[in-house]
C-alpha cells in the first residue's frame, strides 16, 4: 500500500518554499510544475552569472510572495521580465508566456521539488567553457517544453 506522504494526490498538494539570498523575499509555490529545463541562452547566463539557468515552469497564480512584495525588482515588463530581490539581486523567477507562467529558478527553492530538468535548451549559444556531461537531451534552440 502506498504511503499517504508519497501518493500522487498528496504530491500535487505539496507547497514548496523559496527565498532570495538575503531572505528579504520569500515565496511559496505549488509542487505542480509543468516542465523543468536547463537554459543556456546568453540572457539566462548573464542574469544568473552561471553556465545555465535551471528552472521549472508553472502557472503564475500558483506562486505567491509570502514576504517582501515591496522588495521585488522587475527587470523588463510585469508580464515578461525577470523578478529579482532589490537588495541581494537574486533572480527568483521569470514571467513568461504573456504573463501566464513563471519560470522559478530551482536554486532559490528551499524545498526539493518533485520535478527534475529534462533537457538542455539553447545549447547552440552555450558558454564555450562549459561542457554538458549528463545524458539529458540537448536542443540548439527552444525545446517543446510542454
Amino acid at each position: 500500500m502506498e504511503s499517504p506522504v508519497s501518493s500522487p494526490e498528496n504530491a500535487a498538494a505539496r507547497t514548496l518554499a523559496g527565498q532570495c539570498l538575503c531572505g528579504a523575499v520569500r515565496y511559496t509555490v505549488a509542487d505542480e510544475f509543468a516542465y523543468a529545463l536547463n537554459c543556456h541562452c546568453a540572457d539566462c547566463r548573464r542574469t544568473t552569472g552561471s553556465a545555465f539557468k535551471p528552472f521549472a515552469g508553472i502557472e503564475r497564480h500558483k506562486l505567491a510572495i509570502a514576504q517582501g512584495q515591496d522588495e521585488l525588482l522587475v527587470f523588463g515588463e510585469q508580464d515578461a521580465g525577470n523578478v529579482h530581490c532589490r537588495h541581494c539581486g537574486s533572480l527568483l523567477y521569470s514571467v513568461v508566456r504573456d504573463g501566464l507562467f513563471v519560470h522559478v529558478t530551482l536554486g532559490t527553492l528551499a524545498d526539493d521539488p518533485s520535478i527534475r530538468p529534462r533537457a538542455h535548451i539553447f545549447v547552440g549559444s552555450k558558454a564555450p567553457w562549459f561542457t554538458i556531461t549528463d545524458d539529458l537531451p540537448q536542443y540548439a534552440g527552444h525545446a517543446d517544453a510542454g
